[in-house]
């Protein structure tokens, strides 16, 4: 989508550029190159890079460390570090926890967590989804339990990405076991180093360590890390929500991977001609930047909310249902443009074959990349529900 940017926006894109190619860590895009797992300290190479910039959290208000960029200049700065192969800096504090700590914190958690999340020092993770309770987040079953200034907390969560390298996690523990399932929660916010606390790893279809269970046994958490009041963590629970399923829409990185396919598509052969060339291959991908472009301009029209001074609303739930869908497509669509090229370049397949893979190095991470990419439309809330809420929210039903 073409949109009309003023003299001063250019400015700031030109600005932005400048930065990213004089800025952009070397080695961690040497990484990306070869196509290498990400560790905690590539993240956060990038992450104090920015911070120092006082670029790191664009959407947070200007009080708390925020940039003061206008919706133009974030959609900017979205659409430029797509456009370099950025890595996405990770959500768990930036566009997580931290905007629940300074709308609900109280002014102590305030000064002691942003600053840490600002900086990186602090590195976090979700505690929402549990083995009974993912979809329907508000069954969750891990309890804790008033003892004078500390609540103990026994239970399980699951699928708690990164939660290896975390200092801190954001949990949802029932605190009321005989009130109605939403109003008996709590948002609390745990030292991962408190004792008790193990972390399981869970290893993707990918062959990647990213995901873990973490089990919880009475494990103490001091009161004064309860952000809002007690029995009120759903609604700090749906405000963060709405926040990652914004984010999840991911249209600036989806515009990027369509260019990918192309380029694979110009280099693959269909007889003797190009793949692009191909009019069912091709339409294809027409179809994906019409309904990209159908999601871009539903993501502005949320910037702008906010700009005017409203929060993520029932339309992150749209934007969380297409961006996930099309995310799912395009990694469908690359795997489909690599064909047999991309079917052994998954960790763990064959040690031979990840030493010496065959064919194009654009091929050997398309496979990964798409198993890993179901689960897009599940985490965040599944699209099914997604599909209530709308319902409920915005059609009344």
């Amino acid at each position: 989508m073409d949109m009309e940017f003023t003299a001063e926006d250019l400015a700031f894109r030109d600005e932005v550029r400048a930065f990213i190619a004089e800025n952009y860590p070397a080695e961690l895009r040497g990484k990306q190159d070869e196509g290498d797992e990400l560790g905690k300290e590539d993240f956060l190479s990038w992450h104090r890079i920015l911070h120092k910039k006082g670029w790191v959290a664009p959407a947070w208000p200007v009080e708390y460390g925020g940039t003061g960029w206008s919706p133009t200049q974030r959609y900017i700065w979205s659409e430029e570090t797509a456009r370099a192969d950025c890595i996405r800096l990770l959500p768990f504090g930036l566009s997580m926890v931290g905007p629940v700590i300074y709308t609900f914190g109280t002014p102590e958690q305030k000064a002691h967590f942003l600053p840490r999340i600002l900086s990186g020092e602090d590195w976090w993770c979700q505690g929402y989804s549990e083995p009974g309770s993912g979809s329907d987040l508000a069954s969750l079953r891990t309890k804790a339990v008033r003892d004078g200034d500390d609540y103990i907390v026994n239970g399980q969560k699951t699928w708690t990405t990164m939660a290896q390298h975390a200092d801190w996690g954001f949990f949802l523990v029932r605190t009321d076991p005989d009130a109605k399932q939403q109003e008996g929660i709590s948002f609390l916010l745990v030292d991962m180093k408190t004792p008790g606390i193990t972390v399981r790893p869970i290893i993707t279809l990918g062959g990647e360590h990213e995901v873990n269970e973490v089990w919880l046994e009475d494990v103490r958490v001091p009161v004064s890390q309860r952000v809002y009041e007690e029995n009120k963590g759903w609604t700090c629970a749906k405000f963060l929500l709405a926040h990652e399923r914004t984010g999840i829409a991911g249209v600036a990185a989806s515009k990027r991977g369509i260019e990918r396919i192309k380029d694979i598509a110009r280099s693959e052969a269909d007889g003797d001609r190009p793949l692009l060339a191909n009019p069912f291959f091709k339409r294809k991908v027409a179809e994906l930047q019409t309904d990209l472009t159908a999601l871009e301009f539903t993501e502005l029209r949320s910037l702008a909310g906010e700009a005017a001074g409203r929060g993520p609303g029932p339309e992150s739930s749209l934007l969380k249902i297409k961006g996930s869908e099309i995310q799912q497509r395009i990694t469908e669509l690359a795997l489909e443009a690599v064909g047999h090229y991309g079917a052994p370049y998954f960790r763990g397949f064959g040690e031979g074959d990840n030493e010496h893979p065959i064919g194009p190095d654009y091929a050997h991470r398309t496979a990964p990349t798409y198993f890993n990419m179901r689960k897009t439309t599940i985490y965040g809330g599944s699209n099914e529900i997604q599909h209530n809420i709308i319902a409920k929210m915005v059609l009344g039903l």
